[in-house]
């Protein structure tokens, strides 16, 4: 049974040659082990149009999340937690799409690399330069004082008597001593060396901040793959971490840089598509109140004239508005102030078609009236009335 490497009984390294050092065995393993996807790791920069694959991270459980693409072709990326996928309906985790949280990140990287704050990182560095040249100076002189010592020690050896083998032996186990310092020391530096920061020349400086000024162009370029955004994204920052909530339309995500800076930003997820469409609710208590003095005709007219658009940005048109009564449940003008009986009404009441009723309407042997053009007719008729049209048109 393959078991992990704190767990073997014996290891004993270096016990033979090999083709390359053990350092670096443990370097590429760890570097295969970093490149490999489905993975409780970042894993290498693929393929796809999700920008934060492998480096986001449910706030819920600390685990990575994992990347679906969903819609017509695998268009639309969304991030999921694979507690979503063990547990089902009874998982606390959720999943968010991507193009929300990738808009925020690449708005955040393109700020960061916006010139005025790359220039205040450039003075940082060159500060950070300054003081690395004292402790330079410092590392000098140590090994300056070191080869002194070792220089010394050398004199006080080959001035001795040959003789004087005690002497001789004290003397050259000084010497071994010094030497070893002075070999100690310059290793220290070379380490302290490889540690430094990288210091900008002034044409690099320049280059830098012309650069930074072609960024958002070369970012938002259609040339520019998600691969090379992933890659840029990496070296900035080292994960996200997500915390939302189903039905609820606002979700945090923590940032963490490279530098370990921490920062947290709130985002809202995009509305679905008939919540997008839906009236919100201040148009439909508008259209309530107009209805009961105004008309659809003179409503959409009162909409246009005061600039009011449709949750779509349209204009309001006579349809729409009869969509809003007839979804809501608000009764128009007509109904509000309908007197008398309709055509059908009456046709029931005379036992005739509606055709006859508009023939007699025509005719003026139906008393009817319209409160305004377009509307329907409204008939007066009482009882008695009908009893002596009936027995007319008999």
């Amino acid at each position: 049974m393959r078991l992990p490497k704190d767990e073997w009984k014996v290891f004993i390294p270096n016990h033979h040659e090999g083709y390359i050092s053990w350092d670096e065995f443990e370097a590429n393993q760890k570097l295969l082990d970093s490149n490999r996807t489905n993975t409780e790791v970042c894993g290498a920069a693929r393929e796809g149009a999700a920008l934060l694959q492998g480096i986001m991270i449910c706030g819920k459980c600390g685990r990575h999340m994992t990347v679906r693409y969903t819609g017509n072709g695998g268009i639309n990326p969304r991030y999921e937690c694979y507690g979503k996928w063990e547990h089902g309906n009874k998982a606390t985790c959720t999943s968010i799409p991507a193009s929300i949280v990738d808009s925020a990140i690449s708005a955040k990287i393109l700020s960061l690399l916006k010139p005025p704050q790359l220039e205040i990182a450039l003075k940082v560095i060159h500060s950070i330069g300054e003081t690395d040249q004292a402790d330079d100076r410092h590392w000098k002189l140590s090994i300056e004082r070191a080869q002194y010592e070792a220089d010394r020690a050398q004199r006080q050896y080959m001035l001795a008597e040959p003789e004087n083998r005690l002497v001789t032996r004290t003397l050259e186990n000084a010497w071994n001593q010094r030497l070893q310092e002075l070999d100690q020391a310059k290793q220290d530096y070379a380490e302290y060396c490889s540690k430094k920061p990288w210091k900008p020349t002034e044409a690099e400086t320049a280059s830098i901040l012309s650069l930074a000024e072609q960024i958002p162009a070369i970012w938002n370029a259609p040339s520019s793959t998600p691969n090379e955004k992933k890659r840029i994204i990496r070296i900035l920052i080292e994960d996200v971490s997500v915390i939302a909530h189903s039905g609820i339309g606002d979700f945090t995500i923590g940032i963490r840089f490279r530098s370990g800076c921490c920062e947290t930003v709130r985002l809202t997820k995009p509305r679905r598509r008939p919540d997008e469409v839906r009236h919100s609710d201040s148009t439909v208590s508008l259209v309530r109140k107009l209805a009961a003095t105004m008309d659809d005709h003179e409503i959409v007219s009162h909409m246009k004239n005061n600039g009011f658009l449709t949750s779509t940005g349209k204009a309001f048109t006579k349809a729409s508005i009869r969509w809003i009564r007839y979804k809501h449940n608000i009764s128009g003008l007509y109904e509000n102030s309908h007197q008398g009986l309709t055509v059908r009404e009456a046709a029931d009441l005379l036992n005739i078609s509606t055709g006859k009723v508009y023939y007699y309407i025509d005719k003026g042997i139906i008393p009817a009236s319209k409160q305004r053009p377009g509307w329907p007719w409204e008939i007066s008729l009482d009882a008695e009335q009908a009893s002596e049209l009936r027995s007319k048109l008999l």
